[in-house]
């Protein structure tokens, strides 16, 4: 099986990557997130989601690029298969160090290890950030996700029980944590006047 045949570990597909996403890759990341909406909580009776448009998602990573957050695609085969970011857990400026994460993976490339390339970057890119927690939200029933997080070193720190409603069912959600870099081992590095005057 040769390097150029090998995703994730997966025979029989194009070698992965991932890479910071750009302005071109707007429309894919768009058609993954609309699936995932479309098919993560069925049917919304009367109500209406929030619309997402390609400017607002252009307009949110220039906004994440700003404050030195990652903002990433997995692109194999010459589309992306998937994208993740991370964005501040609170506005507050005490919570400046802390993210949060999320990760969308195209509907026919899951469970395939995109998910997992996507985080591992994801933790990386913000630890050199010199953020120092990362905070995940995840549906208590997917427990293919809290694996995914177990194995890339997060704790359950909290569950919010019956919080959301999706097909039919009240779901919980699961909090998770993990360190970046130094953790709370030491105090932070001198933070960018910018980005702490852009903190309301």
């Amino acid at each position: 099986m040769s390097d150029e045949r090998v995703e994730a570990g997966v025979a029989a597909q194009p070698r992965a990557f991932v890479r910071p996403s750009r302005d071109d890759d707007v429309p894919a990341m768009l058609a993954i997130y609309r699936h995932h909406i479309a098919h993560g909580v069925g049917d919304l009776g009367d109500y209406t989601p929030d619309h997402l448009d390609a400017e607002d998602l252009k307009r949110r990573r220039k906004n994440m690029r700003a404050r030195r957050l990652p903002h990433l695609v997995a692109e194999r085969g010459g589309e992306v298969v998937g994208y993740a970011y991370a964005v501040p857990f609170r506005k507050r400026p005490a919570y400046r160090y802390a993210v949060k994460h999320s990760i969308y993976v195209r509907h026919d490339a899951l469970h395939e290890g995109v998910g997992r390339m996507l985080l591992n970057a994801l933790i990386d890119a913000c630890a050199v950030a010199d953020y120092r927690q990362m905070i995940g939200y995840i549906d208590g029933a997917n427990a293919a996700s809290l694996r995914l997080h177990e194995a890339c070193g997060f704790r359950q720190v909290g569950r919010l029980p019956s919080i959301a409603y999706k097909f039919g069912r009240w779901a919980d959600s699961v909090i998770v944590q993990r360190s970046l870099g130094l953790g709370d081992s030491a105090p932070p590095g001198q933070w960018p006047s910018s980005l702490a005057e852009g903190q309301g």
